[in-house]
């Protein structure tokens, strides 16, 4: 026996992502509809950005957003991706999206991919496709993570190498990796998941970059196999503004056990403490004093209060 499909009306909004930047128009999420022979849907043949919009004194402002918009062309450069689109126009669609949808503070995703012109793994006859969506957005790992420290578990998964994936693109087919290895750690009762590239040094989490506090110094984790992290950027502008010294460096994660601090940061994550790895306490088991305070000053930056740091800041309103 089969069911017929229900069709939702077009005023439903699943996500809450209201109207969406499509086809270089803003229509109802439900009426944003790609076909089932999407190249992209088939083989991973995306590239997209995870942004954030704050609610500030001067209304929405998005955090970083050219840097946002170039990383996003890059990635589809790398793809091999062929887009007329300029980091102007990129700014131009997600501020309309934005304010269309009256928001004081999102979510933001823009994202291109290949269309349902062929199927086949050769991608050359496809189109590449643009949208924005902006979506209600609140603490990615939760709010005991934040206040206690988030635990993490070392993921069986591996993070992939770079003659084996394109890392510095921030492609849809990239992210399989990431959704086993949080999907092997949230499974085992970890907020996280740890990955370590194949020789056994700490890559990133599934969406964050890693830091750790040891004896003063602030230490970023910095691999060729990482994406190249805008919050990651910021953290250490902010990190050195403050006064900290600051190193990069390979670790393995032992050396994070013996850390006096570790904390993870990203788009979604903002700057989340951890008080656990593999069943270990990081320094006194809770979250650490220096990362709860990086992470009160990278709020304060992103809502429009730290002067040294508001031009990062791109005001919807103008």
């Amino acid at each position: 026996m089969t069911t017929a499909a229900k069709t939702a009306p077009a005023s439903t909004s699943a996500t809450g992502a209201g109207l969406i930047w499509f086809e270089n128009q803003l229509v109802p999420e439900a009426e944003a509809k790609v076909s089932v022979l999407t190249h992209a849907l088939h083989y991973g043949t995306s590239v997209f950005e995870g942004i954030r919009a704050y609610e500030t004194a001067r209304g929405a402002a998005v955090f970083r957003l050219s840097e946002h918009s170039q990383r996003l062309l890059e990635s589809a450069k790398i793809m091999g991706m062929p887009t007329e689109l300029t980091v102007a126009e990129i700014n131009h669609a997600i501020l309309e999206t934005i304010r269309q949808n009256q928001r004081q503070a999102c979510y933001i995703r823009p994202l291109l991919w290949y269309g349902a012109e062929s199927l086949g793994v050769n991608p050359g006859r496809n189109r590449t496709h643009f949208m924005v969506a902006t979506l209600p957005w609140g603490l990615y790992l939760g709010e005991e993570a934040v206040k206690k420290g988030a635990k993490l578990i070392t993921s069986s998964w591996r993070r992939s190498a770079g003659d084996i994936m394109p890392t510095k693109a921030k492609a849809g087919g990239n992210y399989i990796n990431s959704v086993l290895a949080n999907q092997e750690a949230r499974q085992s009762g970890f907020d996280e998941a740890l990955l370590l590239d194949k020789e056994g040094f700490v890559a990133e989490g599934s969406g964050e970059n890693i830091f750790f506090l040891k004896e003063g110094t602030l230490y970023a984790i910095a691999h060729s196999v990482n994406l190249r992290g805008i919050t990651r950027d910021s953290v250490i502008q902010i990190a050195k503004w403050l006064g900290t010294p600051v190193e990069t460096t390979m670790a393995t994660r032992d050396e994070l056990y013996t850390a006096d601090e570790v904390f993870m940061v990203g788009t979604a994550a903002e700057v989340t403490p951890v008080s656990q790895i593999d069943r270990r306490p990081i320094g006194s088991g809770q979250a650490g004093g220096y990362s709860l305070k990086m992470r009160e000053t990278y709020l304060n930056v992103t809502a429009g209060r730290v002067p040294e740091f508001e031009h990062w800041l791109t005001y919807v309103s103008g």
